[in-house]
């Protein structure tokens, strides 16, 4: 990854699960079969320049596989 979370992901809210996921053929061929679930949360992260903002992120989870690709969308502040 190119940032780092700064503390906990808040507003942890689900935007898509199982086949309403676009990825979903990639995600198994790379980790796994698994009941993957799209997450879209805030977070501070910690870029590589140094500096830390406050952004929405979102992520890949499955049950026993825990979060994979997770990826900045915008930056709230």
């Amino acid at each position: 990854m190119y940032f780092e979370i700064q503390g906990p992901i808040e507003d942890v809210e689900p935007i898509a699960i199982g086949s309403s996921i676009r990825e979903l053929s990639r995600l198994k061929k790379q980790f796994g079969a698994g009941q993957w679930r799209k997450l879209k949360g805030t977070a501070t992260v910690k870029l590589p320049n140094g500096h830390t903002r406050r952004a929405e992120v979102h992520s890949y989870e499955a049950h026993g596989i825990s979060k994979r690709k997770m990826k900045i969308k915008r930056f709230i502040d």
